[in-house]
């Protein structure tokens, strides 16, 4: 349900006269946060939101305490926010596609994920949009590996962990230059959003993985904005037991669905053909060694040479077709941009409409 708590107009508030980023203020910029149990951080972090962003998207997703109504004590003195609330938990994927639609009909150009606990700065906000505005990319990524101080700061655990993931969420989406896939804090083109299929978009916390997969059987490119992780006394809702149950046959599937898509069905390249001939000399190598190993085994002989080099050879080439296969895979990185660089002052600060929707 989409709450619009007063119908004053949309005019973000006026930018210091001296503040750099004033002139970000000329486009559609919204940010969406989702929201879950954070009635300790949502004031802050919407009160850090920059003058120039147009509209404040919070989705309160069914939390056991008092968010949504924080959000709407701060909604009666900020015209830019709008509460959407949903009826039962979604996670944080269900709250980012309903505030993504909510942003698609309120037209904005730039859409900024942010999340409701403070980790993601808004100091940086500027500079995550600008490869936007710029027309330098397609969506844009916090990279938290930039910054060794910064970095060295984060839990150990946490950061093996995140460096596992991003190498293995990299090959399964494709975007191998992106270094920090899994980062949240992310910013997308308005137009670009409109062309994603929503509903596909995974509900749980692999969201941002299944993003990126859809973005890049689109076409779409995806800069690196450096900028340091935040810790400080929030509580992480996502389970590291849950991370490595759930993530590893979810990459693999993302991994199948991509190659088979990209790589078969949208296009037919070397890297099909290295990827096609690696299966097949990989599959077959293994399975006449290994069936000719335990038979020889129980038959208690030792196997033949040629029984012993055939799969060898094999295993070899699939090996080496395996490599040609990652390498093609590493030059298609999408590089040219799906949107153009945005025009000055292309939005008028328009009044925008009452929205009112019934509960789903």
């Amino acid at each position: 349900m989409i709450h619009r708590l007063n119908s004053y107009d949309f005019e973000p508030a006026e930018s210091p006269a001296d503040d750099p980023h004033d002139e970000l203020g000329q486009y559609h910029v919204a940010v969406v946060i989702p929201a879950y149990n954070e009635e300790r951080h949502i004031a802050r972090v919407i009160a850090s939101v920059p003058a120039f962003v147009r509209h404040i998207i919070v989705v309160e997703d069914c939390g056991q305490d008092q968010t949504a109504q924080v959000v709407e004590r701060i909604a009666a003195d900020d015209p830019r926010v709008f509460l959407v609330r949903h009826d039962r938990n979604q996670g944080v994927g269900g709250a980012m596609v309903s505030g993504f639609r909510l942003a698609v009909k309120l037209k904005a150009q730039i859409v900024v994920k942010m999340d409701g606990d403070g980790q993601m700065s808004a100091d940086y906000l500027a500079e995550l949009i600008d490869p936007l505005v710029r027309g330098q990319a397609d969506l844009a990524k916090g990279n938290r590996f930039h910054d060794f101080p910064a970095l060295a700061r984060m839990p150990f655990v946490r950061r093996l962990g995140n460096v596992a993931l991003s190498f293995l969420t990299k090959m399964a989406v494709g975007y191998w230059t992106c270094f920090d896939p899994c980062n949240g804090y992310v910013a997308i083109r308005g137009e670009v959003l409109r062309r994603l299929p929503l509903d596909k978009l995974h509900r749980s916390y692999f969201f941002e993985t299944s993003l990126l997969a859809q973005l890049y059987l689109l076409g779409a490119v995806v800069a690196d904005v450096p900028m340091p992780a935040i810790y400080g006394d929030e509580v992480s809702h996502l389970s590291v037991s849950r991370v490595l149950v759930e993530f590893p046959p979810k990459l693999a599937a993302c991994l199948a669905r991509r190659l088979l898509l990209k790589n078969l069905l949208y296009d037919f390249s070397m890297l099909s053909i290295f990827a096609l001939a690696a299966i097949l000399f990989l599959t077959t190598g293994v399975l006449y060694g290994g069936t000719n190993w335990i038979l020889f085994a129980m038959a208690g002989q030792a196997a033949p040479t040629g029984t012993v080099v055939i799969p060898a050879m094999l295993i070899t080439l699939g090996v080496q077709f395996l490599l040609s296969a990652v390498s093609e895979d590493l030059r298609a990185v999408p590089g040219k941009p799906l949107t153009k660089p945005l025009p000055a002052a292309m939005t008028e600060r328009a009044n925008t409409p009452l929205i009112s929707e019934p509960r789903s």
